[in-house]
C-alpha cells in the first residue's frame, strides 16, 4: 500500500511529505523487497508474520514493516486481507502520520494508536482513484498503525480508546 505521511519539522513548522511510514522522501519508482520479502503474483510485497495484536479478544497476525523499503510499498498491489491478518507499521519516535491508498487495489481499515491505545480509525479506507489522493490520520502523535480488511475494526468493535497489545514473535 501507498502511504504518504506529514511529520511536524522542527522550527519552520511545515510539513514533510513522505512516502509510507519512514522518513525517507517520495520515492516514485518500487524498492527492491530485501530477502525476508517475497513478492505476489501482482507485485506486492508478502511480508512474513512477525508480530501479533491482541484486539477486542481476537489475535491478529501481523506482518510487519520494518525498513523504510517496506513501509514504502505496505500493502501496495495486494489483495484483500483475511480476518485474522494485518500490517504493521512502527515510528520511533513518535509522530504525527499521514496514509494515503494509491495502487492499494483493496479499501482498508487503519488503527492508530499510541502506547497501545487507539488514538483513531481511518474506517473503510477506498483505493486512490485519482491525484492528489487523499491522505488519513490524526494530527496528534502515533507511534503504530495497524491496517486490516476493511470493515474489520467494526466487526472487532473496536473505538478509539482501546488497548491493543502487540507482542513480537
Amino acid at each position: 500500500m501507498g502511504y504518504l505521511f506529514l511529520e511536524k519539522s522542527i522550527g519552520l513548522g511545515l510539513a514533510v511529505l513522505l512516502l509510507s511510514c519512514s522518513p525517507s522522501p517520495v520515492i516514485s519508482q518500487s524498492p527492491t523487497p530485501s530477502p525476508s520479502t517475497s513478492s505476489s503474483a501482482n507485485g506486492g510485497q508478502m511480508l512474513p508474520i512477525t508480530a501479533q495484536a491482541q484486539m477486542a479478544g481476537q489475535t491478529i497476525q501481523l506482518e510487519v514493516a520494518q525498513t523504510a523499503e517496506q513501509q514504502q510499498m505496505g500493502l501496495m498491489y495486494r489483495p484483500p486481507l483475511p480476518d485474522d491478518r494485518g500490517m504493521l507499521f512502527a515510528f520511533n519516535p513518535p509522530r504525527q502520520v499521514r496514509f494515503w491508498m494509491e495502487n492499494t487495489p483493496s479499501p482498508l481499515d487503519m488503527v492508530f494508536l499510541y502506547q497501545g491505545e487507539v488514538k483513531d480509525i481511518a474506517a473503510n479506507v477506498p483505493s486512490c482513484t485519482r491525484k492528489p489522493c487523499p491522505t488519513y490520520g490524526p494530527w496528534t502523535e502515533i507511534d503504530q498503525v495497524i491496517e486490516l480488511r476493511s470493515g474489520r475494526a467494526a466487526e472487532l468493535g473496536l473505538k478509539v480508546g482501546d488497548r491493543v497489545t502487540i507482542q513480537f514473535l
